[in-house]
């Protein structure tokens, strides 16, 4: 693959079940070395579109290129130079951690002599070494996602894309899985397209796509999509709520929608605009917050909604999808 080549490029592509389009016609290059986030809610079209790029998913429509290859006529060539951690642990858990690398090791034919130093290379890198004979099953939640990390990366792939690699794990195991995967970037000059929908997360990408029922609606650094937004977030706790949303429109001309319990409206120099609030609102506040524009905020900026939102529209659209599959 040449240098200038991106690592990944896609072109119009998607994908339907039946009639029921899951990836509508997207659009996206990545850098060699860079770490590429796609945001978006559960059934926003994300897993479909790592499956079509890792070849276990074929398109309805476009192309893609991975590591130089197209997903379509040279699936062996993109799968020899990718590695994959599933979202569903895909580990046999009455095998060694060393046992379940190796047999990785003879589906990827990497050589026999190189087995044993690269093995311990990338149990080192993810702090299993000292663990690699005991069963899987013995492993907690973060250390099998470790585990499932370094088998990806033993083969020595171009791409490695991570689905959801944090998902189900306890906040202190999230944070350290991800000073795995920049130490890793680091380490193995790689380039890793993972998918999440914790906002947290997200920053972390060098970019991020936002994807929401199946297409891509924003793409670009995170802090160059929160500078878009351009607005505070204020959090106003009242005794009505409703007449304080009525309040907003007709004083200030502001929309504003009760989420978490709170009034919330957008507003520039929302901590220069708290002083008019409490002399103009004509109604008793309990408490006010601001807060710099999020990803979330992001998000709702171009949907409408919240990426909590978002997931009980989207997991309906998920089953109808699925029953559109069979």
């Amino acid at each position: 693959m040449p240098e200038d080549e991106p690592a990944i490029a896609v072109a119009g592509l998607e994908k339907r079940f039946g009639d029921v389009p899951a990836v509508k016609g997207i659009n996206l290059t990545v850098a060699p070395g860079e770490i590429f986030g796609f945001l978006g809610p559960n059934g926003a079209g994300k897993s479909t579109t790592i499956n079509m790029l890792c070849t276990l998913l074929r398109p309805s429509a476009g192309t893609a290129r991975v590591a130089g290859h197209d997903v379509v006529r040279e699936r062996d060539d993109v799968r020899r130079n990718i590695g994959l951690v599933f979202q569903d642990p895909t580990l046999d858990g009455y095998l060694s951690g060393e046992q379940n690398l190796r047999f990785h090791a003879e589906l990827y034919g990497v050589p026999r002599s190189a087995v044993a130093p690269r093995m311990r290379q990338v149990l080192e890198m993810v702090g299993l070494w000292e663990r690699r004979s005991d069963k899987v099953l013995t492993y907690s939640g973060g250390m099998k996602r470790r585990l499932e990390i370094a088998r990806g990366l033993l083969h020595s792939p171009r791409v490695l894309f991570l689905d959801e690699p944090t998902v189900g794990l306890d906040p202190q195991t999230r944070s350290s899985i991800w000073d795995y995967i920049r130490e890793l970037r680091a380490a193995e000059e790689i380039t890793i397209f993972l998918t999440t929908h914790y906002m947290d997360e997200a920053e972390s990408a060098d970019r991020i796509a936002i994807m929401d029922s199946g297409t891509i609606v924003a793409l670009d650094t995170p802090e160059a999509l929160k500078a878009g937004v351009g607005e505070d977030r204020v959090q106003l706790r009242t005794d009505d709520d409703e007449a304080a949303i009525v309040a907003l429109r007709e004083r200030f001309g502001l929309e504003a929608v009760v989420r978490e319990g709170a009034v919330n409206f957008a507003v520039p120099g929302g901590e220069q605009f708290v002083p008019r609030l409490f002399a103009e609102l004509g109604r008793p506040i309990r408490s006010v917050s601001v807060s710099r524009p999020s990803l979330d905020d992001v998000f709702m900026s171009y949907t409408g909604r919240t990426i909590r939102d978002a997931e009980g529209s989207a997991n309906a659209w998920m089953r109808m999808a699925s029953r559109g599959r069979t």
